[in-house]
């Protein structure tokens, strides 16, 4: 349960529905969802279900060790810091979905230009950890200035932490999950 959601607080477009059983997935058109992440425990029980939907398919593993993953497959290893388990399911969506492709439709609201292109130039230097400081004399304007934009964009985005302001920076392309 505490993967779902941390699924839904990275992209909360997505709905994310959990199963008890294999049985109770394959009874619930499973080739609506976008993904699965299953234990690799179902996988190897499922193995032709699943490599039939390889692509769609994220196996959590206890190891990062490559000899405990299974290499027709993409792999999230699960036993880490929160932090570091959204840094990987961010890496994770921004190779398989850059720019947002494979993902279903944003909604209107947000397919909107939200922030100006100075807005967008101060949330990348924030979610790449620069202090406020450092912005300002990156994009030589004041720190007033930086302040200001700064309380702009949580507002603009309803957004109360850094983390869910680089979370919606890695999901709309404007920051690279390796710059983190």
């Amino acid at each position: 349960m505490g993967l779902k959601q941390i699924l839904q607080n990275v992209i909360p477009i997505m709905t994310v529905d959990t199963f008890g059983s294999f049985a109770e997935l394959t009874s619930n058109n499973p080739d609506s969802y976008f993904h699965f992440f299953v234990s690799m425990e179902i996988v190897l029980r499922n193995r032709t279900f699943f490599l039939e939907r390889r692509q769609k398919t994220i196996v959590l593993t206890l190891s990062v060790s490559d000899a405990s993953q299974l290499s027709d497959f993409h792999n999230l290893y699960i036993n880490q810091p929160e932090s570091l388990l959204v840094r990987d399911i961010l890496a994770l969506q921004q190779h398989a979905h850059a720019k947002g492709k494979n993902l279903p439709k944003m909604p209107k609201i947000l397919q909107q230009k939200i922030l100006s292109d100075r807005e967008i130039e101060v949330m990348s230097y924030i979610v790449q950890g620069y202090t406020n400081k450092e912005i300002a004399d990156k994009l030589t304007i004041t720190l007033n200035t930086v302040i200001s934009h700064r309380k702009n964009i949580m507002d603009k985005l309803g957004m109360k932490s850094v983390s869910a302001l680089t979370i919606y920076a890695v999901m709309h392309g404007y920051v690279d999950i390796n710059k983190i």
